[in-house]
């Protein structure tokens, strides 16, 4: 499993510009969370509990690989994690995995990290997670369904990207995925979500290592929303 989670670390680090810092930990490997971050999971399964705590570790150890001291990142009014000040991040867990990713806020002011097993997308929910000219693009590729999960790990990863700016949960239709090859990727605003207006792009890179599918997501900190 420590090769795994390495592993998973390294090919997820390629996701995001210099000077963001990824980490993983595995579930159930992790010490219990902070005194004030446990209330958020207090009344969750025992499979929640761990997610959480290993997320909240791989935390701390992105803060140690940019050089910040560890400090507890408790759940916000938003149920997001309130990052310490200076510091953008993305959090996700997948088939026995949390992954973090952190950042300066000077540098990033957003980032979205999400992961899925490399696995077939289930056919039945293709619909509700796709546009109509995403689901043209699918019936042309050798594998559909795995290029469906890689839709969804990408929705979910820019989703989380957007966040900070909007403060808006918002529909798989909010956003249409588009791959421009060497791994690069975009998520196009197809509705208004403020500050974003309809055409307004998010970049990204998606990649698979370690059993899953992965997809990051950044906006530079002075760069414009298109």
């Amino acid at each position: 499993m420590r090769r795994r989670v390495e592993q998973a670390a390294a090919v997820a680090q390629a996701l995001f510009p210099p000077g963001a810092e990824v980490a993983a930990c595995a579930i159930g490997k992790a010490p219990p969370p902070w005194p004030s971050e446990a209330p958020a999971v207090a009344a969750a399964v025992p499979a929640r509990q761990a997610e959480f705590a290993a997320g909240r570790a791989a935390v701390r150890a992105a803060l140690d690989a940019l050089g910040l001291p560890p400090v507890a990142v408790p759940v916000g009014p938003t149920r997001a994690p309130a990052w310490p000040a200076g510091i953008v991040g993305s959090i996700t867990h997948s088939d026995g995995l949390a992954l973090a990713v952190l950042a300066p806020a000077r540098q990033c002011a957003g980032l979205g990290f999400d992961a899925e097993p490399d696995a077939p997308f289930p056919a039945d929910l293709v619909e509700s997670v796709t546009r109509p000219e995403e689901r043209r693009w699918l019936a042309a590729q050798p594998e559909p369904l795995t290029a469906a999960r890689m839709i969804f790990v990408a929705k979910e990863a820019a989703y989380k990207c957007q966040f900070p700016a909007s403060r808006a949960v918002i529909g798989f239709d909010a956003l249409r995925i588009g791959f421009a090859g060497n791994g690069r990727v975009e998520a196009v605003f197809a509705i208004p979500v403020p500050p974003f207006a309809v055409g307004d792009r998010l970049h990204g890179r998606v990649t698979r290592g370690a059993g899953l599918l992965m997809a990051g997501f950044s906006r530079a900190a002075q760069a414009s929303l298109a």
